[in-house]
């Protein structure tokens, strides 16, 4: 926790001239204004106005003024620029008051109504990343490494280490770091913590990452799936939730040893699968990445080992239990997708529902329709159109967002659907031109 005077004391020191005002708007893209370090003083007082209309999904021209107000907090020094630090910040109304646009505003509003219930929300990710070469308009890989690969396969090591380094003196708590699955994908895994710190680094993360790879001459992408063939970029995402300071996912008094708020947690998940993933899966590019054969889920279910359900339950007890829910990917604005997979769960313990069967032993893929059937098993959004008719009738995700994100999300997203199914896709072109 930082003090304004620890803040301008730290700038001095590091001999900061710049700082960065970073937000981000309503689909995840982050913005920032960058104010000179004398202005700082003023900036965390006083805020910072800008023109809210030139932003996505924030006002319209009539009501443009809006102000930055910088969480300090957030303060770090960006060690791969010289004299530059950055402060993450909320976005408000210009007399300083609640802007419904904000999703950082918005998860902390959804978060405190958890809290007023006696909860505190834990959230862990691992987010999964391409390393590529994009020239010409062409992909091309730099490796041939898979999952857990080192030199000579995996030739980005050096990068990906200097990305660990550039996040650990941002004040990241590196857990792990290892090439993935796919030729050129990597992860880099941080410790978990409250919802809005893990919204806020995983923002870093992609700066970050985005930053050292384009100086090396490579292009890092988020993109759920950049290449066919290959498993796409996960954002497997952990859940918690803490009571007085323990896990009360936790009961030693259970075969499982999950308690009936844990159950109810993951009945919520997958009671509101269908319209979480328009939030948690919010591109076109998404659903490439969601069918099988690649090590994502498809289908809504739950296991304690399995890891072909959505919603799987890693060994670990005590104040390690949680659920890890599969589907989320890396495109996602965490602020909005951490909002709205707490308030799917929350519905699940308020209401004591219960998730059924778990299952365990059974490869969900290679399971026939009339088995899932027999089982209750549903089937997650086929593409980016099903998942926003599913989030039209999902009154609890709905309450998720607030009116503004989520007409502004809705009409975006829709736009994107349109534009998507109007365009000519070279694979129609190759498929079908000479052949008809």
């Amino acid at each position: 926790m930082w003090s304004m005077r620890e803040v301008l004391q730290e700038a001095e020191a590091r001999k900061i001239r710049f700082v960065r005002l970073q937000f981000v708007d309503v689909l995840g893209i982050p913005k920032n204004v960058e104010i000179p370090v004398k202005k700082l003083q003023a900036a965390i007082e006083e805020g910072v106005n800008f023109d809210g209309s030139s932003i996505q999904g924030f006002v319209r021209i009539e009501e443009s003024d809006m102000k930055l107000v910088p969480d300090i907090d957030t303060f770090v020094v960006c060690s791969w620029e010289e004299g530059v630090a950055s402060i993450i910040c909320d976005v408000r109304k210009s007399d300083g008051s609640f802007f419904e646009g904000c999703p950082r505003s918005n998860l902390k509003r959804v978060v405190k109504e958890v809290e007023e219930k006696g909860f505190e929300f834990k959230v862990g990710t691992e987010a999964e990343f391409f390393i590529l070469k994009y020239e010409g308009g062409k992909i091309s890989t730099s490796d041939h490494g898979s999952y857990f690969d080192l030199l000579p396969l995996d030739l980005e090591e050096s990068l990906r280490r200097d990305m660990v380094i550039a996040l650990e003196e941002l004040g990241f708590n590196i857990e792990a770091s290892h090439h993935e699955v796919a030729p050129s994908q990597h992860e880099i895994d941080f410790e978990y913590g409250d919802a809005l710190k893990i919204a806020d680094n995983l923002i870093n993360l992609k700066l970050v990452v985005k930053n050292l790879a384009m100086r090396k001459g490579y292009v890092a992408t988020f993109m759920p799936k950049p290449i066919y063939g290959v498993p796409g970029s996960g954002m497997h995402t952990h859940l918690s939730l803490f009571h007085r300071g323990e896990n009360a996912f936790y009961d030693p008094e259970k075969p499982d040893g999950l308690s009936v708020v844990a159950r109810g947690f993951i009945a919520g998940l997958l009671q509101h699968a269908p319209a979480l993933t328009a939030v948690t899966n919010p591109l076109v590019n998404s659903y490439k990445r969601l069918v099988p054969g690649y090590e994502a889920p498809v289908y809504i279910a739950w296991a304690e080992k399995n890891r072909s359900p959505l919603v799987r339950v890693p060994p670990q007890r005590g104040k390690g239990t949680r659920a890890e829910l599969r589907n989320p990917d890396p495109s996602c604005n965490p602020y909005l997708a951490f909002a709205c997979i707490l308030k799917a769960g929350m519905d699940g313990v308020v209401k004591e529902l219960d998730p059924g069967r778990p299952c365990n032993n059974l490869n969900l893929y290679d399971m026939s329709c009339e088995e899932r059937e027999e089982w209750g098993i549903r089937n997650l959004p086929r593409n980016l159109e099903e998942a926003l008719q599913e989030l039209e009738k999902d009154k609890v995700i709905q309450e998720a967002l607030t009116p503004h994100i989520l007409d502004y999300f809705i009409e975006a997203k829709r736009r994107e659907w349109k534009e998507f199914q109007e365009r000519v896709h070279f694979w129609e072109i190759e498929r079908y031109l000479e052949l008809y």
